[in-house]
């Protein structure tokens, strides 16, 4: 039979990733639908391009293609694939030609009659793909450490060979000191190999909750503290609720809003410890009652203070 290669009838390179085969298979089949395209072979086209996105478009089904391209081929064009070459996978394509059907088509026979898997006697073995997600935490979790609870949908071959979808959960461990983008490696949770091939593994990468009292920059927090207008005039000694618990600070006196008081090694606890920065928010009190307005106004004649006056207003 004459090898096809699914890669040049998508236009993509073979190291090109699930996305752009996603995105190069979509551009073409829309360029040459039968129902807007004037290509004489409208439907030819889209056929081939449908067969290759059913193969190259489900990983599992690609890294079984991908090893089969590497069987030898005759100078005629003439191909064979490996002996039981693809055991351990379904591929169940409609519509497609005599090369999907010849390879393909045949799947899971030796599975299906109580027979070995293809790696059982020393032949096709391929390790599984590793399978990346990411794990949604709290800002409190890198402090302190947590245990999260996960469901994903991982294939999984069933008794006939055939490669099915399955949900699972898995207790995943927090450590202390993660921070945004940092991965998580789960060895051997990720896709199943084929013909007795290693599983792959989970990669989890780290995203933070979004905290409006937080910013989060590598190691290091920002966290904004308000503070009275007294507080930060005349200097204070307030508690303040970190991520780690409870601290006292103390506010200088002659503080503006945006000061940043750093406090060394509070940040996210990882193996070089970052500082949390507390920003001061200055927020004034309400005149709603008659009190307060009164002292406003004593204010405003007692202080004579004008701060644009510093902007050349």
């Amino acid at each position: 039979m004459e090898y096809k290669d699914y890669y040049q009838t998508l236009g993509v390179d073979k190291a090109a990733s699930q996305a752009d085969i996603k995105k190069a298979y979509r551009k073409l089949v829309r360029q040459y639908h039968p129902d807007v395209s004037k290509h004489k072979d409208a439907d030819a086209k889209t056929k081939e391009l449908n067969e290759a996105y059913d193969v190259l478009g489900d990983a599992e089904k690609r890294a079984a293609y991908d090893e089969l391209g590497k069987a030898p081929r005759g100078g005629q064009g003439g191909f064979q694939p490996p002996p039981d070459w693809g055991t351990q996978f379904d591929f169940a394509g409609a519509g497609s030609d005599d090369f999907f059907n010849d390879l393909f088509a045949h799947v899971g026979r030796r599975t299906r009659a109580g027979g070995a898997g293809a790696g059982a006697g020393g032949g096709f073995r391929m390790p599984g793909e590793d399978v990346h997600a990411t794990i949604t935490i709290d800002l409190r979790d890198a402090y302190q450490g947590a245990t999260r609870t996960i469901a994903l949908r991982v294939p999984r071959h069933d008794e006939q060979g055939r490669t099915t979808m399955q949900e699972k959960t898995l207790s995943v461990n927090i450590p202390k000191g993660v921070t945004p983008g940092q991965q998580l490696r789960l060895s051997g949770q990720g896709h199943p190999g084929a013909g007795g091939g290693a599983s792959g593994d989970l990669y989890l990468e780290i995203q933070f909750a979004p905290d409006a009292r937080y910013r989060v920059e590598g190691t290091h927090v920002y966290q904004n503290v308000p503070v009275t207008p007294w507080e930060a005039a005349l200097g204070a000694s307030i508690p303040v609720q970190t991520p780690s618990g409870t601290v006292e600070v103390t506010v200088p006196p002659g503080s503006q809003g945006g000061r940043k008081l750093r406090l060394k090694g509070r940040g996210i606890p990882a193996a070089q410890p970052g500082d949390l920065y507390l920003i001061l928010e200055v927020v004034l009190p309400p005149a709603s009652s008659e009190r307060a307005r009164a002292l406003y106004e004593q204010m405003a004649r007692d202080l004579a203070f004008n701060p644009r006056e510093r902007v050349g207003a």
